[in-house]
């Protein structure tokens, strides 16, 4: 079959080409200054993966689990709000390439579809990622309809207590919040709750929803052992790819003390620059249990499905290079 991209550059040249520069602008950039975003890929870069030879390659495993669902191999899709301003059916079709690539979708809580009619678009694994954007009734009717349309998890997200100062937006004199009203799914009614958010609203969720809790943008050793110590099940290692707080730590540097501090008490996800095999590889050697892949371009449905196979492709070329048949053998990261 010929396919009219083969690589990720490919994909984001034409997804630079085709979108409105806000659009884009929207999808690539971060807060203020953007450190964070470039934190996170030097740090990446940064680590180097020891090369071992002549180790037996022939059975190369990438199945890992999380939260108990099976994965071939241990990248999923990372929740994305706005998907409609790249394709009208952008949640949905992200489901889809999900689906295809025989992985696993977070759904943003700033979807633009109903959460039913994601779900029920494809039949692919998911899990949702919650803004807290409403009271707690407002919350309790929304996992209701989550739980009743079969997502596996819920991880709440805890690094947007005020919404960042995009500076790409500002100087466009762009708001995706206002362009995203054209979505079916209408936002919630108090996008400022978060700002009162505390370890007790944590408590709330865990007996409200029969589903597993995860905690989204844990940067820190102590909220990580806070966090299983009160039995959250997904500690996901995030600064919201550099969209959230400017200036901070990269998330693969936050990686190993949080690890050491949840051992095997819950499953560890990392997002923040992870667009290659090889750094998927480094996330894993570092401690998690999955990490995240966002997407370059959602305007596009066979790319979107390509950028995933290309990724799992390096994915399985990494082990035989640094003397690793199987991926639980990663420890080789320096």
């Amino acid at each position: 079959m010929s396919f009219r991209f083969v690589t990720q550059p490919e994909i984001r040249r034409e997804a630079r080409r085709i979108l409105p520069l806000e659009v884009w602008n929207f999808g690539d950039g971060a807060s203020e200054t953007e450190l964070t975003k470039k934190r996170n890929r030097q740090a990446l870069d940064r680590l180097a993966i020891r090369q071992d030879i002549l180790v037996d390659a022939r059975e190369i495993d990438t199945a890992t689990t999380l939260c108990g669902v099976p994965l071939s191999w241990p990248v999923v899709i990372a929740p994305m709000g706005g998907l409609v301003l790249f394709h009208e059916e952008g949640d949905v079709e992200m489901g889809r390439g999900a689906e295809r690539a025989d992985t696993l979708q977070f759904l943003s809580g700033a979807t633009g579809w109903p959460v039913e009619t994601v779900a029920a678009a494809s039949k692919g694994p998911k899990m949702f990622q919650l803004y807290h954007f409403g009271d707690r009734a407002w919350v309790a009717e929304l996992l209701a309809r989550v739980e009743a349309s079969g997502y596996l998890s819920v991880c709440l997200t805890v690094d947007t207590q005020v919404y960042s100062r995009r500076e790409r937006d500002v100087l466009a004199r762009w708001s995706p919040r206002e362009a995203m009203k054209k979505a079916p799914n209408p936002r919630g009614p108090a996008p400022d709750y978060p700002t009162r958010l505390t370890w007790s609203d944590v408590e709330w969720l865990q007996k409200t929803t029969r589903l597993p809790v995860g905690l989204k943008g844990v940067m820190t050793a102590t909220d990580a052992k806070r966090a299983v110590d009160m039995g959250v099940r997904i500690v996901w290692v995030s600064n919201h790819g550099g969209r959230q707080l400017d200036s901070t730590q990269a998330s693969i540097d936050a990686l190993p003390a949080i690890a050491d501090a949840v051992g095997d008490r819950a499953d560890i996800i990392i997002d923040g620059g992870f667009s290659r095999g090889t750094a998927v590889l480094k996330g894993i050697a570092w401690g998690a249990r999955a990490d995240e892949h966002q997407a370059s371009d959602v305007g596009l449905r066979v790319p979107r499905r390509l950028e995933l196979s290309e990724i799992r492709d390096e994915v399985r070329r990494c082990p035989p290079a640094w003397g690793a048949a199987r991926r639980a053998d990663t420890a080789g990261c320096p």
